[in-house]
């Protein structure tokens, strides 16, 4: 089986580098995709309660019988439960869909700046990460200006920060953030979820025919290779082996430098929603 690179997070636990995420996988189909990455190889679970499938994503991991020290599982916070008490209940009934006593990591899903509760969200993380309840707590779609409003108000900095980046939407303001202090980062959206035509690119299409891989090969390496933590969600088996696949060849230098070049770096490459403006 191979063996995915794990990277140490500044809590001291391992996280693998490659994971499966389950971001839009219907609650339905939610138990078997997750099974097929199981069988794969995948060990390293990402989803969160918005997703609706917490619950087929406990299922698939008592199915398969997998050791739960072997397995990294994520979850999320969602906005609506940020204020007050309410993690609490948040991570609890999360726990309960999963059939876990605890998960691997726990982030709050979006930083709502108008709900003003992300720092109320945050210091309620590390009470429950203290409680055991979660090994490492990290933050998504948080900007270095929420950043460093949730470290003044409370020492402790995330171990990761989930954002959208790909090779149009670098974010270089939030890696030299995370390198600065300790903090890693985690990939949604890493192939641009299909909303420009990355795979197309000189760039990319190139090292595809330079190394006989595919485009999404080549990207899913090149966010390896950068160090950063990386999820890609399909609920097809053939798809799913080949984003697994990503470890039988390396990008030059020069391959990697043409791709970061995609970059517009005006934020106009951004697919997704914007951190100020998702409350």
């Amino acid at each position: 089986m191979t063996s995915v690179p794990t990277l140490t997070l500044n809590s001291g636990h391992l996280i693998p580098q490659l994971g499966y995420g389950v971001f839009k996988v219907a609650p339905a189909e939610a138990e078997e995709a997750v099974s097929t990455a199981l069988e794969l190889g995948y060990r390293h679970i990402d989803t969160a309660a918005i997703y609706g499938n917490e619950e087929g994503v406990g299922a698939a991991i008592a199915r398969s019988g997998i050791p739960r020290e072997e397995l990294f599982v994520t979850t999320k916070l969602w906005n609506d439960h940020q204020a007050g008490e309410a993690p609490h209940d948040a991570i609890r009934s999360s726990l309960e869909k999963l059939g876990l006593e605890y998960v691997d990591l726990y982030l709050t899903h979006w930083p709502t700046p108008e709900k003003n509760t992300f720092s109320n969200a945050w210091e309620k993380l590390i009470e429950i990460r203290d409680a055991g309840l979660s090994r490492s707590i990290g933050v998504s779609n948080h900007l270095p200006e929420h950043l460093d409003r949730i470290v003044k108000d409370t020492g402790v900095v995330p171990a990761v920060d989930q954002i959208e980046l790909h090779p149009a939407h670098q974010q270089s303001d939030i890696l030299a953030w995370a390198a600065e202090h300790g903090m890693h980062i985690e990939s949604w959206g890493p192939l641009g979820q299909g909303k420009y035509p990355l795979f197309e690119a000189p760039a990319v299409a190139a090292a595809a025919a330079a190394h006989g891989v595919s485009p999404a090969q080549v990207v899913l390496r090149w966010h390896l290779q950068r160090g950063i933590i990386v999820f890609p969600k399909s609920v097809h088996r053939e798809r799913m082996a080949q984003n697994f696949d990503v470890f039988g060849f390396e990008l030059t230098a020069d391959e990697i430098t043409t791709i970061d070049a995609l970059d517009p770096r005006d934020g106009s490459g951004r697919v997704g929603g914007h951190p100020l403006e998702v409350n």
